[in-house]
């Protein structure tokens, strides 16, 4: 498994290769300022690594969600100047749930194609856990959330457990569909409310447009920033019991 502290060995075509974009489109990206800058190895050649492969990902799954690339550049903006290939993923993985289900049946062949690796049974086992992939009648052919499927691959190689991965997930989603009742809540009675009775005002229309396009990825950088801090808040503590 690689991690973040390897050096960069990709080379732009190998990046390019990897993240299913053209060399045009990651030198484009670089100038916009959307992706860091490449380490210039010998005979000045630029090498990349996972943090590139996480931020073109992430890039790709902000322009699903219909975003432009100066909201793009915003959004990047604003995060966490040392985030980590892995942080990374994790927003990806969070804007993707705001995505419409667009789930795919693919035979294994397939899977495995886009997965770049073989996958055993007990592989197959763990996507299913965290709601990657799920089995179908068809022994041979799986529904794959396209969305997920880079981060899950990515997390086969931690050693966590099955059973672990199940019990991860259905706290997240019980913790994650209660934030969005709260939130959703909120939104009715304090902003969609008050909506309805200006709607005749053109400057509240505007910002109600202006704030529905924005909301999304407002909320999800806000969900991520908030559950790190606090993971690390109780990993802290919990560490710190063990001493």
């Amino acid at each position: 498994m690689t991690t973040d502290t390897e050096e960069p060995t990709l080379t732009v075509d190998e990046l390019a290769a990897r993240a299913g974009v053209t060399v045009r489109t990651i030198r484009f990206y670089s100038t916009k300022g959307l992706l860091p800058p490449p380490v210039i190895g010998p005979r000045r050649v630029g090498h990349y690594g996972r943090e590139h492969l996480s931020r073109l990902a992430l890039i790709e799954e902000l322009q699903h969600q219909g975003m432009t690339l100066s909201a793009i550049e915003r959004y990047l903006e604003q995060l966490p100047a040392d985030l980590s290939a892995d942080d990374l993923a994790i927003h990806r993985a969070l804007v993707a749930t705001w995505a419409p289900d667009s789930a795919e049946d693919v035979t294994r062949a397939e899977l495995e194609r886009r997965a770049g690796r073989a996958l055993s049974g007990e592989d197959l086992d763990r996507l299913a856990a965290m709601g990657v992939v799920a089995y179908l009648e068809d022994s041979d052919s799986f529904r794959v959330d396209p969305g997920l499927l880079r981060l899950g691959v990515e997390l086969l190689g931690v050693p966590i457990a099955h059973e672990t991965i199940l019990a991860a997930r259905t706290v997240l989603l019980e913790h994650t569909r209660d934030a969005a009742q709260e939130l959703t809540r909120l939104f009715r009675d304090e902003v969609w409310g008050p909506y309805r009775e200006r709607e005749s005002d053109p400057e509240h229309v505007a910002a109600m447009r202006s704030l529905s396009a924005h909301m999304q990825p407002m909320v999800v950088q806000a969900l991520v920033t908030a559950f790190q801090r606090s993971l690390k808040e109780q990993l802290r503590e919990a560490f710190r019991a063990e001493d």
